[in-house]
């Protein structure tokens, strides 16, 4: 057991000990303040994506979905030979179509997706177009592709971390300070993408039934934003 002098002379000191940890974090809190620095970009979108699907009524099940697999085997070959443009199967699904009292199984019902993607618009507008004759259109929408975004989003980094700085000068001398320490900075991205619009070229008469209906496209812009979060401490003279 500790003599009660010697115990005695340990507590001041532990309590000096966790008053200068005290002050120490208080310190390395002293004169920091958050920043926020975000610049954007509007980057024209450079890829094009068209879903397209068929849809069928049938007794018979095998003979629905045999009938499906048909028109989605031309489709995918027919798109194949178009160069630029890739293609992928989408969902597909099927259920039963009851009678109005819903106790017994009248039809059988099947829809099945195709999706196409393309850097070359004009094509896969085309192709779009001469498809509608068999199939039928789930959506059309644009994004900027992988590569387009990283090469933007790299050039935005560095107008990013300008701005961060010469906001933090500005705040520095706002406060009179005669500079500051970058304490952490955190570099962050976003994007948004407006609704795109789309349309169809207007046929008149047989033409409507007999030509091939291309759809206008206006790929338009999303909004690339980089951020910049900081904290700053300000060296006061």
């Amino acid at each position: 057991m500790q003599p009660l002098s010697r115990l005695a002379s340990v507590l001041p000191l532990a309590a000096a000990s966790l008053v200068s940890l005290s002050l120490q974090a208080e310190e390395i809190r002293y004169n920091q303040i958050a920043l926020r620095a975000e610049v954007s970009e509007e980057i024209s979108h450079d890829l094009m994506h068209v879903t397209l699907y068929s849809e069928a009524q049938e007794r018979n099940p095998a003979k629905l979905a045999a009938d499906i697999t048909r028109t989605l085997n031309a489709a995918i070959k027919q798109a194949r030979g178009v160069a630029g443009v890739t293609v992928a199967l989408g969902s597909r699904h099927s259920y039963p179509v009851y009678d109005d009292k819903r106790q017994n199984i009248t039809a059988w019902r099947e829809r099945a997706e195709l999706r196409l993607e393309s850097a070359d618009f004009a094509a896969l507008s085309k192709l779009t177009g001469e498809m509608l004759k068999d199939l039928k259109m789930a959506g059309m929408d644009f994004s900027i592709a992988v590569a387009t975004r990283k090469a933007h989003e790299d050039a935005l980094l560095k107008d990013a971390v300008a701005a961060f700085k010469a906001r933090a000068t500005l705040a520095t001398e706002a406060l009179g300070g005669s500079g500051y320490k970058l304490v952490n900075l955190n570099l962050s991205s976003a994007g948004f993408q407006p609704p795109m619009p789309m349309r169809m070229n207007a046929m008149k008469g047989s033409m409507m039934m007999d030509a091939a209906v291309t759809p206008e496209v206006e790929a338009g812009t999303s909004q690339v934003t980089i951020s910049a979060d900081g904290v700053i401490e300000v060296q006061m003279p």
